[in-house]
């Protein structure tokens, strides 16, 4: 797989255009050196990785300026890069572990989290519509956005510098060993804080639905008795419904009299 990674990049650094010397761009740069922490040198392919579709709304071809298809191949990127490293670094574990840790390493949480490390929100470029509900903190957009840096990366600087940025922003943040022992199932979770105190069932509302067919983001709340505790944002119901369940959890573990809340 990597063989065929460094052939596309080949092939993609190929048809790159090479921008003329320009101060402008100069400051840019040093900009993105100092996000990324590596020695960037096509601009404009990080300028396209924190450009949202929003800013292009309804205008044909708006994927070839924003970010999505850079998010796209950094997404692949992503997922060879924490493959990699998670088969190295636990050598006598088997595939479903593996498996189960990467899920953990890549999904929207995570990556969200990486991209507030790098205050990588100040950086995006979106429309004042989404800029005015906080798409700036959006994690979904974060998330996104973070993965197409790594997309922009690899284009631009090569598979290694991609995965030495992976390791140091992403992979280094977390005690891995007491991350394979952590459950992700905060609806599970939700249902036991709920069972044990007596309270009805958690349910799970969808309120709204934005984007594209083919990029829907859903927003979930989750609910006990006539309460909302939790509210999540994802790009499918199945994952929205676990953002919503993790904030009620985290609502309710710093309420000072949780047993109020499920009446």
């Amino acid at each position: 797989m990597a063989y065929w990674l460094e052939r596309l990049q080949q092939w993609l650094r190929g048809i790159q255009t090479a921008a003329a010397p320009n101060p402008i761009l100069d400051r840019t740069r040093e900009q993105f050196r100092q996000l990324t922490g590596l020695p960037v040198q096509n601009v404009p392919l990080y300028e396209q990785a924190l450009t949202h579709r929003s800013l292009f709304r309804g205008e044909p071809g708006s994927y070839l300026y924003s970010n999505e298809r850079l998010e796209f191949l950094g997404d692949a990127v992503l997922g060879f890069v924490v493959a990699a490293y998670l088969y190295e670094r636990f050598p006598d574990r088997d595939e479903g572990f593996l498996t189960r840790l990467r899920a953990k390493l890549v999904n929207q949480e995570a990556l969200a989290k990486a991209a507030r490390s790098l205050q990588l929100g100040a950086y995006l470029r979106l429309s004042e519509d989404v800029q005015h509900v906080g798409g700036q903190d959006n994690p979904s957009i974060l998330a996104d956005a973070f993965e197409a840096l790594i997309g922009a990366l690899y284009l631009d600087l090569g598979l290694e510098a991609a995965r030495a940025f992976v390791e140091r922003v992403l992979l280094a943040s977390y005690d891995l060993e007491a991350l394979a022992r952590r459950s992700d199932n905060y609806k599970s979770l939700l249902l036991e804080f709920a069972q044990a105190r007596g309270w009805p069932q958690p349910r799970y509302q969808v309120v709204a639905e934005e984007g594209p067919s083919h990029a829907r983001t859903f927003i979930v709340e989750a609910w006990i008795g006539d309460r909302q505790l939790g509210r999540g944002i994802a790009r499918s119901k199945k994952l929205a419904e676990q953002q919503a369940a993790r904030a009620a959890l985290a609502y309710l573990q710093a309420a000072e009299n949780p047993q109020d809340y499920g009446q």
